[in-house]
């Protein structure tokens, strides 16, 4: 589709399931839109867990929730066609977002996923997506000549800082969690990083989701002073207390996007995945420290239970020293 298709479009509804930093690298195409086309009305369909992603959004009209039970989307999806769309824009482009589009049986256009590349890429190690933007404007790419600002991720929050934050300099974010082992660097590499940052006068902010609450404890223990601000998924409240960190230091996660989102310095270390997937952060200030010395990365383009070497050299080479020295000059 053109850009002067789309400007005699008056509502739209676009789809993006998951997951969370899925949905925030939506955000500046979601922007683009919206600033060239003041007009048109977007309407969001999403994953109910990643409502928060878009709560304040004012860019997007309405937030649709789409439910864990088939039910529920069952009815949602035929309320959809009572909302009168001119146009659909699939970023999920899978079984379930294809099921909404030919309900509505209306103009549609689909994200291209690139799967047979990523395929290539972790099976065999031919890269054709070296020169391959990153996913915020391969989303946009599905507008022909759309433009987009260098803005970054959105993401708005009604929260005030924590109060155990207020007043201290020199917070260190980290995020040691991730939902898939092969995506965590070492917990051992945290407390020794975050022991040498104490030691030159920092104060560690541990942040994480419920799935992140047993590490982030374990590292609370182990480094001095550092401070547990892992909750029961407050998205909005973490995005917050993020802004007040110098710098985040983070795995490739939901959370690494969450960081981005508030322009805070975010260093993500990357381990069987990698930044030609188009998943880094989506910022100016970042940095991403990954082994591209190994033959064996990427493994996964998700990320995987364990290494299927045995080594994690992925992660363990990247050294607690080396991300020391880094965020020393970053």
């Amino acid at each position: 589709m053109t850009v002067e298709e789309l400007s005699k479009t008056n509502k739209i509804l676009i789809i993006r399931l998951s997951s969370l930093g899925d949905i925030l690298l939506t955000t500046p195409f979601i922007r683009a839109i919206k600033k060239q086309f003041p007009d048109i009305n977007i309407d969001m369909l999403i994953r109910e867990e990643y409502a928060d992603v878009l709560k304040f959004n004012p860019y997007v009209e309405k937030k649709l929730l789409f439910k864990k039970d088939d039910k529920s989307n069952s009815v949602l999806i035929e309320q959809l066609r009572d909302n009168n769309y001119e146009l659909v824009i699939d970023l999920q482009n899978n079984l379930r977002s294809k099921k909404v589009v030919s309900t509505l049986n209306i103009k549609n256009v689909k994200f291209d996923k690139r799967s047979f590349d990523k395929f290539l890429l972790v099976k065999f190690k031919i890269n054709k997506l070296k020169e391959a933007p990153q996913i915020p404007v391969r989303y946009s790419q599905t507008i022909h000549n759309l433009t987009m600002d260098e803005q970054g991720l959105d993401l708005f929050t009604d929260k005030s800082a924590n109060t155990e934050l207020l007043g201290k300099n020199n917070l260190i974010g980290f995020c040691p969690g991730a939902r898939h082992f092969t995506k965590r660097w070492p917990k051992e590499y945290f407390i020794e990083l975050g022991n040498k940052l104490v030691q030159n006068g920092y104060t560690i902010v541990l942040f994480g989701g419920k799935i992140d609450k047993e590490i982030c404890s374990q590292l609370t223990n182990d480094i001095p002073g550092s401070i547990n601000l892992s909750n029961d998924d407050e998205l909005l409240q973490t995005t917050t207390d993020m802004i007040l960190c110098k710098t985040v230091v983070c795995n490739d996660s939901g959370l690494m996007h969450t960081a981005s989102s508030t322009g805070t310095k975010v260093i993500a270390i990357f381990g069987s995945t990698v930044k030609e997937f188009g998943f880094a952060p989506y910022n100016r200030s970042n940095l991403i420290l990954e082994n591209n010395s190994l033959t064996c990365r990427p493994c996964s383009h998700i990320g995987r239970s364990d290494c299927p070497k045995k080594h994690f050299d992925c992660m363990k080479s990247i050294k607690p020293e080396l991300v020391f020295e880094k965020l020393k000059l970053f």
